[in-house]
């Protein structure tokens, strides 16, 4: 019996299934990943860059689980999750956009694109549209200074954007 199902009939309730579908993938989800890149404590960051894509972020019970695989501690993991931006610990939209805040950007043009960002999508940086839809975060350096200024959504790389171009970018995007 598994420990949601344990708890469940002690508390004469019944697991939500939503919740167990979530545990369940990414239960998945991090033992296939191990199994690829192998237990090394080395590949701490690729597995734990894996697991992050396929579930969207990496919940508490997933880097967990990569602790107990890898054989590090909870706490290391948990500081590498946090420290790179390319990973999540909290669950972010169906796209991504990172926007550079560079002080190069902001001379080109990016404070109007980055208002404009905001506004179409009614979010500050870190957050989330009520409809998952979009997160929007902020980066120091996307590796593109010579096309400011720069927006990636998911793996895309949009350059020389101008205002007037952001609500025809977003609605690429299903």
């Amino acid at each position: 019996m598994t420990p949601a199902r344990r708890l469940a009939a002690r508390s004469g309730t019944s697991p939500r299934p939503a919740r167990i579908a979530r545990s369940i993938r990414a239960a998945a989800a991090h033992r296939e990943v191990v199994a690829h890149h192998g237990n090394s404590a080395a590949e701490l960051i690729p597995i734990l860059s894996d697991v992050n894509r396929k579930l969207g972020y990496l919940p508490a019970a997933a880097m967990a689980e990569v602790s107990r695989q890898v054989r590090v501690s909870d706490s290391q993991v948990f500081s590498v999750a946090s420290f790179y931006q390319m990973l999540s610990t909290k669950p972010r939209g169906k796209h991504v956009i990172k926007f550079c805040e560079s002080a190069p950007f902001h001379v080109v043009g990016g404070r109007e694109v980055w208002e404009t960002l905001k506004d179409e999508l009614s979010i500050e940086p870190g957050e989330t549209t009520g409809d998952g839809k979009w997160t929007l975060v902020t980066t120091s350096c996307l590796g593109v200074c010579a096309v400011g200024s720069v927006l990636m959504i998911d793996d895309d790389i949009y350059g020389n954007v101008h205002p007037d171009q952001v609500p025809e970018i977003l609605a690429q995007y299903d």
